[in-house]
């Protein structure tokens, strides 16, 4: 009988494998660090006044920020979310292939994706605070963050769309179900898991962001009192502590914090999605 035997490995892979590993582990490693890092020097200086209602030179309380935060958060997604879903719709399942005007608007949301924080920063604090006269205010950092992660969620909703099988499309046509009716009961739902994967980087990066709300939605540490009221997040918050150099330990701590509301999101984003998919 003829024998069998395994094949050899080629040098080659076995380098390649090496160096995937390696970029792992060191990527695991940067962020273990990076975290136990901010543990230490944080933990230690948590304290009840920085729970406190109202912020004072002396408490350096971040819980107006917090709440700033969620705000930003919610209304952000409001704004952003709808938008980016509706648009990927008609670029994967309406608009014709190879349409200039696709192409167009595929280009454009890649090209912002790539453009710093900072530039969206000066953007929204041109259009926003001036032009429209808006001022250092809640309004104006929504629509510049909105602006900013819209591209994000655009296009990981589409590639969420792609990935649904072409075979769902064609058994709810078989079935007689119209075009409507197949993207919002049949397309929509298989792609939701992937869709929420970009919501969850959206919420990471507006959690996450400083530059831009420093030049649209301002620093004052108090919760608003409308749309129009100038506020700071947690990110802008901690940027303000370090930078005045008489809040440090502070500083750390609200980075504790926030590296705990950034996480909680994500698990609430992840078993909201469960939910929807059918916990499957």
């Amino acid at each position: 009988m003829r024998s069998f035997s395994k094949p050899r490995k080629r040098p080659r892979f076995s380098f390649f494998k090496f160096v995937v590993r390696t970029a792992a582990g060191i990527t695991a490693a940067a962020v273990l660090f990076l975290v136990t890092y901010i543990l230490v020097k944080g933990i230690p200086h948590l304290s009840p006044g920085l729970f406190a209602w109202v912020y004072t030179s002396v408490n350096a309380s971040l819980l107006p920020a917090l709440i700033n935060t969620l705000i930003v958060v919610l209304l952000t997604l409001l704004l952003s979310v709808p938008i980016g879903i509706f648009s990927a719709i008609w670029l994967n399942e309406y608009a014709k292939r190879g349409n200039r005007l696709v192409m167009a608007v595929r280009l454009a949301a890649e090209t912002l994706s790539g453009i710093p924080s900072i530039v969206y920063g000066l953007f929204g604090m041109l259009m926003f605070v001036v032009y429209l006269n808006w001022g250092f205010s809640l309004l104006a950092g929504v629509f510049t963050l909105a602006i900013m992660v819209l591209p994000l969620i655009m296009r990981t909703a589409e590639e969420a769309l792609k990935s649904v099988p072409a075979s769902y499309r064609e058994g709810s046509f078989a079935l007689g179900a119209g075009k409507v009716r197949t993207v919002f009961a049949i397309i929509l739902p298989a792609a939701t898991r992937g869709i929420l994967a970009g919501v969850v980087l959206a919420i990471g990066r507006i959690v996450g962001e400083s530059a831009a709300l420093i030049f649209t939605a301002g620093t004052v540490a108090a919760t608003p009192t409308g749309l129009f009221s100038s506020v700071r997040t947690l990110a802008v918050h901690m940027y303000n502590l370090s930078s005045e150099g008489l809040y440090v330990n502070q500083a750390y701590a609200t980075a504790v914090f926030l590296l705990a509301v950034v996480i909680g999101l994500n698990t609430l984003s992840g078993w909201i999605a469960k939910k929807i998919s059918g916990g499957t």
